[in-house]
């Protein structure tokens, strides 16, 4: 009975490692879908003053399908892998497995988190395409408007041309702006890791200061250098994003 059981369990992570094998293929391969969805629609919006509306539209509706069935076929994959978690985590509750019951949690546990990686990954990836998606729609139905407008007035074609200009030129802007809040994020992210690493130090720090009264000068001389640092720092940071900016909106 225990052989049958521990077969059982076998089985049940066979199937968990080979269905987080497939959505990780199918969320790489997913990603790059959006990623070139992206590149494509920005391709497109540059040439499309010089080259027709069909082509365009033809290759955004392809990806589109493509979207739609992998998003359907990843889903199908995690409530897959769901439903063997579920299994698993009925088998570890059950009377015969007491024993191993510590070793069997803490496995069915690195699924769990192995799950809930994938799923926020793959929402994650699924709402940057429907914005990305979206925004280009609305962008689309705009050109075709000034185009529209364009064809039928010759009178106003100058300064038609400089409005397609200028929303060029704001549609720079806009992926300048979202780079740099980008690296903003990343920024704050480093910086908060260094300043939990560094106050760990400093506790430490203080404890031998207090053991040691000799190194407390020092360890004054250093918070004061650590302040100047951190001004310095912030105040680098806070220069170079006004310039990034005044440089968008120039």
């Amino acid at each position: 009975m225990a052989a049958g059981n521990s077969n059982y369990w076998e089985d049940l992570r066979k199937q968990a490692r080979q269905l987080e094998n497939e959505l990780d293929l199918k969320l790489v391969s997913f990603s790059k879908l959006c990623t070139s969805y992206n590149s494509a629609t920005t391709r497109d919006g540059r040439r499309d003053r010089y080259s027709s509306d069909t082509t365009p539209l033809l290759n955004g509706s392809s990806q589109d399908r493509m979207f739609e069935t992998m998003a359907v076929e990843i889903e199908q994959l995690l409530a897959k892998l769901t439903g063997v978690n579920d299994k698993m985590a009925e088998y570890t509750s059950s009377p015969g497995v007491t024993s191993l019951n510590a070793a069997l949690m803490h496995t069915l546990q690195r699924h769990r988190d192995i799950l809930q990686d994938y799923t926020h990954e793959f929402n994650k990836t699924k709402a940057n395409f429907i914005a990305i998606r979206e925004r280009e729609d609305l962008l689309g139905s705009v050109r075709k408007d000034i185009e529209s407008y364009k064809s039928g007035s010759g009178v106003n074609n100058r300064r038609t041309e400089l409005f397609l200009k200028e929303h060029e030129h704001l549609r720079n802007s806009d992926r300048l702006i979202e780079d740099t809040i980008s690296i903003a994020m990343a920024t704050k992210e480093n910086v908060t890791s260094q300043r939990g690493m560094l106050k760990s130090i400093q506790s430490k720090v203080n404890s031998l200061a207090n053991r040691f009264p000799a190194i407390n000068n020092l360890v004054q001389r250093i918070n004061l250098r650590k302040r100047r640092d951190t001004l310095i720092l912030g105040g680098v940071i806070g220069i170079c994003t006004i310039l990034l900016l005044l440089y968008a909106f120039h």
